[in-house]
């Protein structure tokens, strides 16, 4: 919804964007979103470019005017408290002001009350039914009456000439129910595309932060890994061409030039390949940050090559230049000096964000709200840019998680989940581990520590987190726009000092401006109603959430350094001495 000076209205679907934009080449996004959207094929494009020729077709997106009642901008007053101003329908206006019946024209602004349902539908508010509870015949006057200073629902009335008169509070109250059900309204769609719903309708203030949340699936691109098997096996076939298992794949692999040609590739990996030439059964599809670790961790010292129009190109660090005790647990720094980011907007929600899980996919089956009535296109958008890849060693993060004061730590952060998952009925929503809730929290708190010293602000700063038993543990901090801005070198010479940036992560991390309230804060209490996050708050860990791939959730610094509570669960060990 888009505020314009005389009304608002909501931005049309895709059947109205006039013509799609060119398209972004990015075939494991599309695949991914194929699947989510179950349609056999999908294009991922860029919104329509301006044109700025007047002799050319004209391009653009369509809007439709939402919501259709207004409210008069002049007020009425009943006595010294009460401030009335007429609700107005749409055809009631005349050149988009309203003539009372005393031919006075009346300025007016679109009614800041509509509503809409956790489905995504959104729709007019019947304020003649809303007035008098219940269906009526009565179409006289309605006004809104405030009688207070402070703009609270409880303060707000709607009034009926006839006498009847309701408090705005109620319609907050979902027990009450006086809205009534959803009638599967799509105004952004055009006319005529209601769908069954029967969801209790919900009050939504217009200009509210809820009313809308992009679901967005984003993907780095990556040089193909795919790839690179292939052209391993392809050296070493006249080897392993009869290859049937892993064992017998792990004894050719001990002759010298097997072992040369495949370093650095996983047993799987090479007797995938090796099947899926044989016509026989291959591996699952992998999932989105499954398919980015494998290439960040990757043995290579460099990956792929440094050219300008190239989508990705990394560097491994020497050690010797960030080894230090606290850099004990880390066995790669990579700096990624080119990486390009493509996001597709694939649906929205309102009232509540929904993330992508720890591996970076979208729940399938989620009611999100369409963006046509059929779907071929999404619209997408490439972001280029810089990062710094910290990849952390399997065996440091799997002995930290059986420590005793990180299982207990465990349990009352999982515990706090499932207070969550309670009123969440029907999520499918999963616990991503400790070891996921460590490494987001210390993201975090280096993007706050490295935001003062690399040149973007900490809400242009993006992280992704890679917590899979199964390939490894990382953090990737990056940033990305759609021209040069994002490649300008700042993380890159902030990740030539990340063992400098880190420690004051760390030491940032140990005490929080709101402890010990912080600190002592229990996920599960239903008074704070803070489910998702163990020590966390404003004043330590929460940052914009448009650098936060998890909306601010699953978080807990305790899990990263000792704090004032003492808890004992803490992984960087050197921080407690």
């Amino acid at each position: 919804m888009v505020d314009l000076p005389n009304h608002s209205v909501l931005i049309g679907g895709l059947e109205y964007w006039n013509p799609p934009g060119e398209e972004v080449s990015e075939p494991r996004l599309a695949q991914k979103l194929c699947r989510l959207l179950d349609v056999p094929s999908l294009q991922l494009r860029v919104p329509p470019p301006d044109q700025e020729d007047p002799s050319k077709p004209q391009t653009g997106i369509t809007a439709w005017q939402f919501p259709e009642w207004f409210i008069t901008q002049d007020v009425t007053r009943r006595d010294s408290k009460t401030r009335s101003r007429m609700l107005v329908h749409r055809q009631e206006l005349t050149k988009g002001k309203f003539l009372d019946d005393d031919k006075k024209r009346r300025d007016v602004v679109p009614v800041r009350f509509v509503r809409a349902c956790r489905a995504g539908h959104v729709g007019d508010i019947d304020w003649h039914q809303f007035v008098h509870a219940g269906k009526t015949e009565c179409r006289r006057r309605l006004w809104i009456d405030e009688r207070g200073t402070s703009g609270d629902l409880s303060e707000v009335y709607v009034r009926c000439e006839c006498g009847r008169e309701r408090q705005m509070g109620d319609a907050a109250l979902m027990q009450k129910k006086a809205l009534g059900n959803c009638d599967g309204a799509r105004p952004w769609l055009g006319p005529y595309t209601k769908e069954d719903c029967g969801e209790p309708s919900r009050l939504l203030i217009r200009t509210a932060s809820n009313a809308y949340f992009p679901q967005v699936m984003t993907v780095i691109s990556l040089p193909d890994r795919d790839e690179t098997v292939k052209a391993a096996v392809d050296s070493v076939w006249e080897f392993i061409s009869e290859v049937q298992d892993l064992d017998i794949l792990r004894y050719e692999r001990k002759k010298a030039r097997v072992n040369a040609v495949l370093e650095g590739l996983s047993d799987d990996e090479v007797l995938a390949e090796i099947q899926a030439r044989r016509g026989g059964s291959t591996q699952d599809s992998k999932s989105v940050k499954h398919v980015e670790l494998e290439t960040l961790i990757a043995s290579r010292e460099e990956i792929s090559e440094d050219k300008p129009d190239g989508v990705f190109f990394a560097r491994s660090l020497p050690r010797e230049r960030w080894d230090q005790p606290w850099m004990q647990p880390i066995e790669r720094v990579v700096l990624v000096h080119r990486l390009r980011e493509v996001a597709a907007l694939v649906g929205f929600t309102r009232f509540e964000a929904l993330a992508p899980d720890a591996e970076g996919e979208l729940e399938i089956g989620v009611r999100r709200a369409a963006l046509a009535r059929e779907t071929s296109w999404v619209p997408a958008v490439e972001n280029r840019g810089e990062g710094v890849f910290l990849q952390f060693r399997p065996e440091a993060i799997q002995s930290w998680t059986v420590l005793p004061n990180v299982i207990k730590r465990g349990r009352q952060l999982d515990a706090g989940f499932g207070a969550w998952a309670q009123e969440h009925q029907g999520t499918k929503r999963i616990f991503p581990g400790l070891p996921y809730l460590m490494l987001h929290s210390l993201s975090h708190l280096l993007i706050t520590r490295v935001a003062l010293e690399c040149g973007y602000p900490a809400s242009s700063i993006r992280e992704r987190i890679y917590a899979l038993p199964d390939v490894g543990y990382g953090l990737l901090l990056y940033t990305g726009t759609a021209d040069a801005e994002g490649t300008l070198g700042g993380l890159i010479q902030v990740g030539r000092r990340i063992h400098e940036h880190l420690r004051n992560a760390l030491e940032l991390g140990k005490l929080c401006s709101n402890d010990p309230v912080c600190s002592e804060h229990d996920p599960a209490s239903t008074h704070e109603h803070r489910f998702l996050h163990g020590s966390a708050c404003h004043g330590c860990l929460l940052i914009a959430e448009t650098s936060c791939e998890q909306h601010n959730d699953f978080l807990d610094r305790a899990l990263v350094v000792p704090t004032v509570e003492s808890l004992g669960s803490h992984f960087f060990t050197w921080a407690s001495a």
